[in-house]
């Protein structure tokens, strides 16, 4: 699997037989990769940052879970490919986790809009996130979604600027009702790296 590489096609995956033989193992080993790519903000948020590697096992696992040949395949590829990192750009799934149903549709029903105030600080400069264009993430009643897509589209310096690895780099929600902003680890940083050319 080729961190160069910014998009899945038929030949980067595992025929269906040997994954059914591999998947703990190679779920396992996901879980290590995707280990620095996770970062909590305040109580309920959480980024996973996305890159090749972790779509195409996403690919993988819901054509072994669902079994639908090569016309899900396309559905998954369309789905999917728009969140491997372009190399200029960071892509994350933030999700808004609450175990009890209760107070999460209280608090969804709160934050409307708050995939447009989500920012990466880098050094002194602010970076905001582009919502993933596919749907709205916001209802017309202003309910958020539990699940958003998020860009970080950066330019040459501040690319050069993350890779540095020793500067202050902060992830951010500034919405009146979550927020919070935490600062990201040297592990966080040398990971999220990587998905840049």
């Amino acid at each position: 699997m080729s961190k160069k590489k910014r998009l899945i096609e038929k030949e980067d995956l595992i025929p269906s037989d040997i994954y059914s033989k591999t998947r703990r193992q190679t779920r396992k080993e996901l879980v290590e990769f995707k280990k620095d790519r996770r970062i909590a903000l305040g109580p309920y948020a959480t980024f996973y940052f996305e890159s090749f590697e972790t779509m195409l096992a996403q690919v993988q696992e819901m054509l072994h879970i669902e079994k639908g040949g090569d016309e899900q395949l396309q559905d998954e590829l369309v789905a999917y490919n728009p969140l491997v990192p372009n190399g200029k750009e960071l892509i994350a799934t933030l999700m808004f986790e609450i175990d009890n149903p209760i107070s999460r549709a209280a608090f969804l029903g709160k934050v409307g809009g708050i995939e447009e105030k989500i920012f990466m600080k880098i050094d002194d400069e602010f970076v905001s996130a582009v919502p993933e264009a596919d749907v709205d993430r916001t209802s017309a009643d202003g309910k958020a979604s539990s699940v958003q897509f998020i860009h970080f589209k950066l330019n040459d310096d501040q690319i050069s600027k993350f890779k540095l690895i020793d500067l202050n780099i902060e992830l951010g929600i500034n919405h009146k009702e979550y927020a919070h902003t935490t600062k990201l680890t040297e592990a966080n940083i040398k990971a999220l790296s990587k998905d840049f050319i």
